[in-house]
């Protein structure tokens, strides 16, 4: 069971509860930057999805906010940083697959103590609804094979594999495509 969002106020989303966890999806603002890198460099050095040569990259939160719509998931009582995904338009710094029409999901992560609560699914209904807003037909994104997590999330919101668009990293890493219509 997924948490519900709903628009209200200034690109903020109503809170959502799953179990006993409540969290907010909205706009991450720069007092976020710092508790979404350190996430994102634990989740994808971490777990050994990037080399240590992208710390830096992945650090740089601030720069990717300017070129994506970055949303994050922070705790209702504890106003923690949980979770964040970036949503970048085509042509854009942080498009990798994305074509005219769509917008691509880059970077979601989850705390590795919130996973299994709703927050990852929350933070994509959240870019398909902006993708949505935005014009985009579809959401495309790319994932690694080790990732079964994230995939069967993926597949459990209607996301199709997309084999024709799979790709290799820089360091010759496999990346499995996805693609969702906004509708």
């Amino acid at each position: 069971p997924g948490a519900r969002a709903a628009r209200s106020g200034s690109n903020a989303l109503s809170p959502e509860r799953v179990a006993d966890v409540e969290f907010v999806v909205r706009d991450a603002r720069p007092a976020d930057y710092a508790a979404i890198a350190n996430i994102t460099v634990g989740v994808f050095i971490g777990e050994g999805y990037v080399e240590v040569e992208s710390t830096e990259h992945l650090r740089d939160v601030a720069t990717r906010a300017t070129a994506t719509t970055l949303l994050v998931a922070r705790t209702v009582d504890e106003d923690e940083v949980i979770g964040a995904v970036s949503l970048a338009p085509a042509g854009s710094a942080y498009s990798q697959i994305c074509r005219d029409g769509e917008a691509e999901l880059r970077m979601l992560i989850v705390g590795p103590s919130w996973r299994g609560h709703g927050v990852g699914e929350a933070l994509v209904r959240a870019c398909l609804e902006r993708a949505r807003s935005s014009g985009a037909d579809a959401v495309v994104l790319s994932t690694q094979p080790p990732m079964l997590a994230s995939q069967r999330l993926y597949e459990r919101m209607g996301f199709t594999r997309t084999p024709e668009r799979d790709w290799h990293m820089s360091r010759g890493k496999q990346m499995l495509t996805y693609a969702r219509t906004t509708d």
